[in-house]
């Protein structure tokens, strides 16, 4: 049994519900899974066999506060069986919703000095109605420019749970030292 951090960062919860099931199956495989927001700070991911980060895209940016989190413990998170994912809308293409092919990933391993083993990528939530007055132009604005939904009354949940689970799975295998 490893005992796994789940640290997430998000805006309008999608990503807390990614790491709710995540920890849901985890334990299912019987792990401990412990999940805690990124900013918190209430837990220390030394007291950890294994730290997942999951982060959300807003106005086309993981929040910087997940890439200082990540060169304040990079050591740390080099040494464990760590994982990353993204949870954005550009994931609801076909061809955007692995982490090979999404942009919002690519960035991320790109600006980051951690390069986890495991990574995995998700579509969020779009909820118009949630979502704060210039989020919600601003998202409209770039579903026009993509080919996604714009009206205004559009609650569509984008995340696929088959593929959470099955990233939960790669996690336990990894947390355990055998190969994801």
């Amino acid at each position: 049994m490893a005992r796994i951090l789940l640290l997430y960062h998000g805006v309008y919860g999608q990503t807390r519900r990614i790491c709710e099931r995540l920890q849901a199956e985890l334990s299912s495989l019987g792990d401990r899974a412990d999940m805690v927001p990124l900013l918190d700070g209430g837990a220390d991911p030394a007291d950890f066999d294994a730290v997942v980060i999951g982060a959300s895209i807003r106005n086309g940016k993981h929040n910087p506060a997940v890439l200082e989190f990540v060169r304040r413990h990079r050591e740390l998170l080099e040494s464990k069986p760590s994982a990353f994912f993204s949870v954005n809308l550009v994931a609801r293409k076909p061809a955007k919703n692995k982490p090979e092919t999404n942009p919002y990933v690519k960035a991320f391993v790109a600006r980051s000095p951690w390069k986890p083993a495991l990574l995995g990528v998700f579509g969020g939530n779009l909820d118009y109605q949630r979502y704060r007055w210039s989020d919600r132009h601003i998202i409209r604005f770039i579903m026009t420019l993509t080919g996604g939904p714009t009206d205004l009354a559009t609650n569509v949940e984008y995340t696929d749970w088959d593929e959470v689970r099955r990233f939960a799975a790669r996690i336990s295998t990894h947390a355990a030292g055998r190969p994801a």
